[in-house]
C-alpha cells in the first residue's frame, strides 16, 4: 500500500474555556462541539461552573467532547480561586486533571512578588510532576510594559526556557508581547514542549490573543514544524473574541482559528512526496473577510480596568468552593472575565 502523501500528527485541536468570553465555561463546550474541535482546556476562574469539578464532566459528557487540559487559576484575578496558597491550587488542578482525564495542566511561573513561591517553584513543579501522570506544562510569559516603563513581573523569569521543566507550554501571543523570537524558544524548548496554546499578536504591549493569522507571529510554521516532528501535546486555540459584535461573529472566528490549524498542522509523509504548506505560498482564507487585527486589547497590567482576554491580569477574587448546577447554564452569571513533542527520558538530577 503506497504511503498517504500528508501526515497529520496525533496532536488533539482543543478550544480555551478563555476563547469564548463574555460567554460561560458551558458555552464554550457548546461552541466546541459545534464546531468539530477535539476537545477543550478548562481555564479555571471566577465562573463557578469552571472551578466544579462535578459540573465540568457533565457538561463533557453532555456534549460529547474531552477536557484535555486544565489551566490552573494563576491570573491575579483567581488569587482567591482554589485557596489563596498557590501550591494548594496546583494540587487541585492536578485532581481535576485526573479526575476529568485531562492529560495537561498548564501553569504560569510566579509572581515576582510571591518569593516563597518562586523561590521553591522549579523544585517543586518536579516534585509534583513526580506525582502524577499529568504534565505540568509551564508557560512562557511577558515582560509588563506601560509607554517607555519595563516590569519584570515574574520569577525566575518570564522565559521559561532559563529554567529547567520537564514540560513547556510555549503561547505565541505572549511571544509576541515579550517580542521574543517564538521559534527560537520552540527550539530551546525542544522535546520538552508539551503544549502549545495557539493565538497571534503583532508585538504589541497588550497581550493580544489575535485569531491566528491575523498578526505577525509565525503561527503557520509551527504547526507545520509540530507536525513534521510527530507532535503528541495538545494544540490550543486561546484567542480574544470579546470585541465580537454577536455570538455568531464570535463563533465565525472559532471556526476560523479551527480551519486555520487543521489546514497547517499536517505535513508531507516524506521530503519527496510535497512541499509542506506555508503561510506565503498557500494563503489562508475564511470563509468572510476577517476584520483588521487591533492594536488595542487588553489594557496594561499596571492601569487595567476592563475585564481581561485570556492570560491578562487584573485585579479581584472570587470565592471559593461555589458548586455548578445539574446541568449548567450557558449564560455566565458573572460579568467579569477570565482573563508534546514527546515526554522526555531524561530526569532532573
Amino acid at each position: 500500500m503506497a504511503e498517504p502523501v500528508v501526515r497529520i500528527p496525533d496532536a488533539k485541536v482543543a478550544l480555551s474555556t478563555a476563547s469564548v468570553y463574555p460567554e460561560s465555561t458551558a458555552t464554550a463546550f457548546e461552541i466546541a462541539a459545534r464546531l468539530g474541535y477535539d476537545g477543550v482546556e478548562v481555564m479555571v476562574w471566577n465562573d463557578p461552573v469552571s472551578q466544579d469539578i462535578d459540573a465540568l464532566r457533565r457538561l463533557s459528557d453532555h456534549h460529547r467532547i474531552p477536557i484535555l487540559a486544565v489551566h490552573a487559576p494563576c491570573l491575579l484575578i483567581t488569587q482567591r480561586v482554589w485557596s489563596t496558597d498557590p501550591w494548594t491550587k496546583l494540587q487541585r488542578a492536578r485532581a481535576a486533571a485526573e479526575k476529568l482525564g485531562a492529560s495537561t495542566v498548564v501553569v504560569h511561573p510566579p509572581f515576582r512578588w510571591q518569593r516563597q513561591y518562586a523561590r521553591d517553584f522549579v523544585t517543586g513543579i518536579w516534585r509534583m510532576a513526580d506525582e502524577t501522570d499529568v504534565r505540568f506544562a509551564v508557560e512562557n510569559m511577558y515582560p509588563w510594559r506601560y509607554r517607555d516603563r519595563e516590569m519584570l513581573a515574574y520569577a525566575p523569569d518570564w522565559d521559561v526556557t532559563k529554567d529547567d521543566y520537564r514540560h513547556f507550554t510555549i503561547d505565541l501571543s505572549h511571544a509576541s508581547t515579550a517580542r521574543a523570537d517564538a521559534m527560537q524558544m520552540v527550539d530551546r524548548m525542544a522535546d520538552r514542549l508539551g503544549h502549545v496554546h495557539l493565538a497571534d499578536g503583532n508585538g504589541s504591549a497588550k497581550d493580544e490573543h489575535l485569531v491566528p493569522g491575523r498578526g505577525s507571529q509565525p503561527c503557520a510554521e509551527l504547526l507545520e514544524r509540530l507536525a513534521l516532528t510527530g507532535f503528541d501535546g495538545h494544540v490550543v486555540i486561546e484567542v480574544n473574541t470579546r470585541r465580537a459584535m454577536s455570538g455568531a461573529e464570535r463563533e465565525a472566528d472559532l471556526a476560523e482559528a479551527l480551519a486555520f490549524t487543521r489546514l497547517h498542522l499536517a505535513s508531507p509523509s516524506s521530503p519527496c512526496s510535497a512541499s509542506p504548506p506555508s503561510s506565503s505560498a498557500m494563503p489562508f482564507t475564511a470563509a468572510s473577510p476577517a476584520p483588521p487585527a487591533s492594536p488595542g486589547g487588553p489594557p496594561p497590567p499596571e492601569s487595567s480596568s476592563t475585564p481581561p482576554g485570556p492570560s491578562t491580569p487584573t485585579g479581584s477574587s472570587a470565592s471559593d468552593g461555589a458548586s455548578g448546577p445539574a446541568m449548567p447554564s450557558s449564560r455566565s452569571s458573572s460579568p467579569k472575565s477570565p482573563a508534546g513533542f514527546r515526554r522526555p527520558k531524561a530526569r532532573r538530577r
